[in-house]
């Protein structure tokens, strides 16, 4: 007697990529953040600046899309999400306008 495996049909893997868009709006804001930092002396403060922006773009992208929509910005629960996004965009900012300038 043969055993039937039922064959599922996964979606392909284009769509489940797409999915995945908020988190790749976040890495690739950091991703830019941190190419401005490395331009020269004069864009560090500007590159943190763009850093702690996506972290809270990613902070407001889990706190109003939906669970299943927010892709891989979900870790834990959507309160735990949102606050560690925030927590660390807003320290990145403060800290990227509370060291002097120049030398």
């Amino acid at each position: 007697m043969a055993v039937r495996v039922p064959v599922t049909r996964s979606e392909p893997t284009a769509n489940r990529s797409l999915q995945q868009w908020p988190l790749l709006v976040v890495v690739v804001g950091v991703l830019a953040g941190i190419a401005i930092t490395l331009l020269g002396d004069l864009t560090w403060r500007l590159g943190c600046v763009v850093v702690g922006m996506s972290l809270l773009v990613g902070a407001a992208e889990r706190l109003v899309l939906p669970r299943r929509a927010a892709g891989l910005l979900e870790v834990r629960g959507r309160a735990f999400d949102v606050i560690v996004l925030a927590v660390g965009g807003l320290a990145v900012l403060v800290l990227a306008m509370a060291v002097p300038g120049g030398r």
